[in-house]
């Protein structure tokens, strides 16, 4: 029955498709098994690393701040008025005798030099510092000294005094080279150097502060008046208050708050002087500062 299998085969022959493109076109060829795979372009990410932290540490520089220590307040020293007073009832208390304006190897057989604490002589009661010389060479200088403390350091001070003595010389006389009561002059002062007497390029002791010479004053002492005493009768002793200096001495109180305090005769008159220091005062008077 080969017609009805021509039929069918004519019947089930395939529809013939459009004549395909010719373009070359390579046919995309997909490899059995292996699905196509799309290589995704990769940024390769280092994993970040967190650096230690390499901050550079700012070195404060600390100033050690010291406690702050306040120290005492030290109380500023004001000198003040000083009065002092020496009234020799039982010893010198620290005043001490000394000679001036004679020579170095004076002979003391005719000098006569004496002093020291004693009783006042006949006719008046107490104690005083006695003092004695013979002027042989025109000037003799006879004083007692003492230093005293107390006193602000380097405060300067005006310096006066009132000394109270006991005399033998009348105040009207003739003597040789001068009056025995009007040529020996009296003289109250202060230093702040020790008033020694010390031997000269010539040989003679001079004193070493400035006291002036017989009846004037100097830097370091003034002039309070003569021994001499209008009511003398004989070769008696009265006593005689000198409180009027004629100068101003001013002085110094040294590192320690010390000065040196002086009295003493000036004499023009040769011959002996005898004299009772019965009482020294002094008065230092601050001076304020300019």
């Amino acid at each position: 029955m080969p017609g009805v299998v021509a039929i069918a085969l004519a019947a089930c022959a395939p529809t013939v498709p459009d004549a395909p493109d010719t373009t070359n076109t390579q046919p995309t060829t997909t490899e059995p098994g292996m699905p196509e795979t799309t290589v995704a372009e990769t940024t390769t990410t280092r994993p970040t690393t967190t650096e230690p932290d390499t901050t550079k540490t700012t070195v404060v520089e600390t100033t050690t701040t010291r406690p702050t220590t306040t120290e005492p307040e030290v109380p500023v020293a004001h000198p003040e008025v000083v009065e002092l007073d020496f009234s020799f009832e039982t010893d010198a208390d620290g005043w001490v005798v000394g000679f001036a304006d004679l020579p170095e190897d004076y002979d003391q057989s005719i000098y006569e030099l004496d002093g020291g604490h004693r009783a006042l002589p006949d006719g008046l009661d107490g104690s005083g510092i006695y003092l004695q010389g013979h002027n042989r060479s025109d000037d003799l200088f006879m004083y007692v000294k003492r230093q005293i403390e107390g006193l602000v350091s380097g405060a300067s001070y005006t310096v006066s005094a009132t000394v109270d003595l006991a005399t033998n010389a009348p105040l009207d006389s003739i003597g040789i080279g001068g009056s025995p009561g009007q040529s020996v002059y009296v003289k109250a002062g202060a230093s702040t150097t020790e008033p020694d007497a010390v031997p000269d390029s010539t040989g003679h002791l001079r004193m070493r502060i400035d006291k002036g010479n017989q009846s004037r004053g100097g830097t370091q002492m003034a002039v309070l008046g003569v021994v001499g005493h209008p009511d003398i009768v004989g070769d008696e002793f009265r006593r005689k208050t000198l409180d009027s200096m004629d100068g101003p001495v001013v002085v110094a109180a040294d590192a320690a708050g010390r000065v040196w305090l002086i009295v003493g005769t000036d004499s023009g008159f040769e011959g002996l002087t005898r004299l009772y220091y019965d009482r020294i005062s002094f008065t230092l008077t601050p001076i304020e500062p300019a």
